[in-house]
């Protein structure tokens, strides 16, 4: 539908009834960025002063014209003024019982929302933080800011003319909007901005209120740009990713290639049609679009994490693990297409209580989205807090910043990276170096880094909750780690603190091959020789912390969620059971609304990707020696659909995520014995399951928020699945033999294996030696973390629900659990930082100057990343690959002393220990 040019002229947009009709939400975005609505031709029943409030509200009363206004703004003017108080009394109610307790609704938001539902209904409003100026009733709203701001503009501009920032410039226009001074308007504009954008301000930063189903995405143009930076992100991607700290492409670099690339594709690319059979390809179908752009930003999400099951192949094939002579490239590829592709089929039955639920925030995917939206939306100048500059240029002066910074505390002055500068004091002092110290240490140390590489970006958008809960919980498990190890628990004395090794009785490192036979399986008598392997003190707090979450964790959220469970557990069932039926039914929040536009993906094509991935990977267990049974695969599968929504839904709304990797190594090894090769291969099943479906769920929220058609995203996810999977082969297959040193402890390259260590160490422990004897004979302790962890679920639930709600609204105690995890290799000093960068941006700034934040946030932290990735591959193949070091003080000063060599506890085996070794007994192993 044309945009004409008229006083009183409206957007192109179809309206209904009811805001649950996709179709109201759909406008004719061309038409509405080409031909802008200037203030005074929008939603004529309002007055100047309304709609300077409501644009105040939207973040938009800093633009420097109101002759354009933004499509968002000019959507929500003419719902404001189509929609009954009525109605938005009705929308609000829904919202505040929705949203009660939601830990991501603004404090402010829901106070108001209440007063607003007060005030209608005659009684007293809720007093807050947010509202402690005064109570907000009747009487207040005589001489209103509606009031004194109409009769201010109708002085100073004579009616019709266009108002601009500089003739707002008075203590009128400062009134917070979440004190009430226009019932009428503030009921209507909140119930809007909840039934037609979302309640929360960061997802109305990187989204829109409305739809155009007609603007080109699943195109030529996508499958081209995409696969050409699928293929450059998985090879860096993958090479880097054994590296400690890893190095990767993040999305933010890719999106910044992606769109340069989508231009030059829609320059060069003739404008031809191409028909085949029914359908009709168009190569080139005019300008590069946002929904192109998300897609092909889908398309290589794939790429940017690497699989899990590439450490079972390194651990299986490399000589100092298993050295598996029989790990072929047929295994390779049977094991990676069967894990990856299992989760890929199980996120079509996540859908529905991890995608379309309103509370499904997943928040690291809105710096992606907010980036996208700046590389590809024209943006109105604006002023914000005296900000002028656009957020296309403050990202690419803040990825510039970055790249040139990064040089400093990775290549001319490392010491700045792991600021280990408490041990400078007194290198030799070992006490010193066991409790400050970045490598080998706790990292208890206030200024641990200037290098964002270690403090990292997440901070930036995760919910500070988040952060602050899990850094409680690594303060906590830092005193349980000390105490264990300065009391020599378990023998913890003799080894190093922080370690995610296994050792031998004499502190030496424990070599699987050393107890098992040809065929890697568990031999007795090579064990009698040798001895258990023994765990570090960080390395047995953590393993305890995962035995006390997961019952914890199952316990809390059923207990708190128990009927958004239920709920999910009937949606799938009837996803199941009837395929015609929609699965968005049920589905209220605006975005699930919008995408009823496009044609579902229908159950059974998730369903057919299940089967055929549980078929390859029972090929890969009966084709090859992989001492591995059938039923194991099932159990894998059953596992997680156990813990698949308690896991998935507190993932969704806080950012904290685990695995099941220690469970199922722990159950594994009871009914397996012995065997660490069908521990490792399970285990790879049973957390790829569940952490690939999420990696794929979280594209589908990308796509969600972007209404991407269903179908698009489904062969754009499975055509670069394939893709990457053989790319990270190739490249791990190249590392194995083509490094020298690769994950030796001193790889001068920082490739030490991080991940893979501790991957091998588990199959060890657990699978070679098996938990019977861990349990029985070397930690017992361990058994008990199962009841401790369901025990202390009840009472955290009920503080939870009964208990002071401003105590219980940010308690998330599985995030506090959780940072016990955070240890063995890395510490506090990887941590800290993150908790100043969380306050400053997730509460000071956000709360502060909302404004500032919803627009350069997430663009800081993805310009930072951006930087940080171009930086280290140049630094990387520029002076490190081919070794140039600058020996100066300011680079070895942070190796000197024990901190970087600690190899060793307080305590010596050889001199210290009953006849030079510690544990049980010669002759009485477990």
């Amino acid at each position: 539908m044309a945009l004409e040019k008229h006083t009183t002229q409206s957007l192109p947009i179809t309206s209904f009834a009811s805001h649950n009709n996709p179709n109201q939400h759909e406008i004719d975005l061309r038409a509405a960025m080409s031909n802008p609505l200037s203030i005074t031709q929008v939603a004529t029943g309002l007055t100047d002063a309304q709609k300077i409030f409501v644009l105040k509200r939207l973040h938009m009363d800093s633009l420097d014209s109101f002759e354009e206004l933004p499509p968002q703004a000019a959507f929500i003017f003419e719902k404001i003024e189509k929609t009954s108080t009525e109605e938005a009394v009705e929308i609000l109610k829904a919202t505040v019982e929705e949203h009660k307790d939601d830990i991501n609704v603004l404090d402010r938001d829901e106070e108001l929302w209440t007063n607003l539902i007060s005030y209608h209904q005659g009684t007293e409003p809720v007093q807050g933080d947010c509202s402690d100026e005064g109570k907000t009733t009747k009487s207040h709203l005589k001489g209103t800011v509606s009031e004194k701001l109409g009769s201010f503009l109708n002085e100073k501009n004579p009616l019709g003319s266009i108002v601009t920032p500089a003739d707002m410039e008075s203590e009128i226009v400062n009134e917070p909007y979440y004190n009430i001074v226009d019932w009428d308007l503030q009921i209507k504009l909140e119930a809007i901005l909840v039934a037609y954008w979302s309640p929360y301000p960061q997802v109305r930063a990187v989204t829109d209120p409305y739809d155009d189903p007609t603007i080109p995405a699943e195109t030529v143009r996508v499958y081209i740009v995409a696969g050409i930076w699928t293929g450059i992100s998985a090879v860096i991607n993958q090479f880097f990713a054994e590296r400690q700290p890893a190095i990767s492409i993040g999305m933010s670099v890719v999106q910044v290639f992606l769109y340069p690339t989508g231009l030059l594709c829609q320059w060069i690319l003739p404008k031809w049609k191409i028909k085949i059979w029914k359908w009709t390809i168009d190569l080139n179908p005019g300008p590069y679009t946002y929904k192109e752009q998300v897609l092909a930003t889908i398309f290589c999400g794939v790429s940017n994490g690497t699989s899990y099951a590439g450490s079972n192949i390194l651990m299986q094939k490399s000589k100092l693990f298993y050295n598996n002579q029989w790990v072929d490239f047929g295994y390779q590829v049977l094991l990676i297409l069967s894990t990856n592709f299992l989760g890929f089929g199980l996120s079509g039955i996540m859908r529905q209580f991890a995608v379309y639920p309103t509370k499904s925030l997943w928040p690291s995917i809105l710096p992606s989205l907010r980036l996208n939206k700046t590389l590809m939306s024209k943006e109105v100048r604006s002023k914000i807090n005296g900000w002028t500059i656009s957020g296309y240029k403050f990202f690419f002066i803040v990825a510039a910043i970055s790249f040139l910074y990064f040089w400093v505390p990775d290549y001319l002055f490392t010491a700045l990276s792991q600021f280990n500068w408490m041990t400078w004091i007194k290198p030799d002092n070992y006490d010193l170096a066991v409790v400050t110290g970045s490598f080998g240490g706790m990292g208890l140390n206030p200024i641990p880094s200037f290098d964002f590489n270690i403090i990292g970006t997440s901070s930036f958008y995760a919910p500070f909750y988040n952060t602050v809960l899990n850094y409680v919980g690594m303060v906590l498990a830092l005193f349980i780690i000390l105490g264990c190890f300065y009391s020599n628990y378990k023998w913890t004395g003799y080894l190093p603190i922080n370690s995610n090794g296994l050792f031998t009785n004499t502190g030496q490192i424990y070599q699987v091959t050393s107890v098992v036979n040809e065929h890697s399986l568990f031999d007795e008598a090579k064990y009698n020789e040798i001895g258990p392997p023994f765990y570090t003190a960080a390395n047995l707090v953590m393993y305890g912390a995962y035995f006390v979450l997961y019952p914890f964790h199952f316990v809390f959220e059923i207990g708190m969620n128990y009927k958004q469970m239920w709920e999910a557990l009937k949606s799938i069932y009837r996803g199941l059971t009837n395929f015609r039926k929609s699965t968005y039914e049920g589905f209220n929040d605006p975005h699930s609304v919008m995408m009823r536009a496009y044609p579902e993906v229908p159950e059974w094509a998730y369903l057919i990707i299940l089967i055929v991935s549980l078929v390859l990977a029972i090929l890969c267990v009966k084709l090859y020696p992989a001492e591995t049974p059938v039923w194991g695969i099932f159990f894998a599968l059953g596992i997680n659909f156990v813990f698949l929504i308690p896991l998935t839904t507190v993932q969704s709304r806080t950012m904290f995520g685990f695995g099941l990797n220690v469970l199922v190594e722990l159950i594994i090894g009871y009914a397996i014995p012995g065997n660490g090769l069908a521990l490792a291969f399970l285990k790879a099943m049973g957390y790829n399951i569940d952490g690939q479906a999420q990696s794929f769920i979280n594209d589908l929220k990308q796509g969600h928020y972007a209404k991407l058609p269903p179908r698009a995203m489904y062969r754009c996810q499975l055509v670069s699945v394939f893709i990457t999977s053989f790319i990270q082969l190739g490249i791990l297959n190249y590392q194995i033999t083509g490094i020298k040193d690769y994950c030796h402890p001193r790889n001068r390259q920082k490739f030490t294996c991080p991940a893979t260590v501790t991957y091998y160490n588990a199959s060890v422990l657990w699978g070679v030696i098996g938990p019977k004897k861990v349990f029985g004979g070397l930690y017992p302790i361990l058994q008990w973390c199962f009841l401790i962890g369901f025990l202390l679920a009840i009472p955290c639930v009920i503080f939870k629900k009964w208990g002071p709600r401003k105590l219980t609204k940010y308690f998330e105690p599985s995030i506090i659990i959780g940072g016990f995890m955070g240890y063995a290799p890395y510490n506090l000093s990887y941590t800290t930082g993150a908790v100043y960068i969380g306050y400053a941006f997730m509460h000071h700034v956000k709360k502060r100057y909302e404004a500032w934040w919803e627009k350069y946030d997430y663009l800081l932290s993805s310009g930072i990343d951006a930087g940080i990735a171009f930086s280290s591959i140049i630094i990387f193949f520029s002076v490190m690959y081919h070794n140039k070091p600058i020996p100066w003080w300011g680079n070895n000063v942070q190796y000197r002393g024990w901190d970087a060599n600690m190899s060793s506890g307080f305590l010596n085996a050889t001199l210290q220990a009953p006849d030079g070794y510690f544990g049980p007994r010669v002759g009485h192993f477990p």
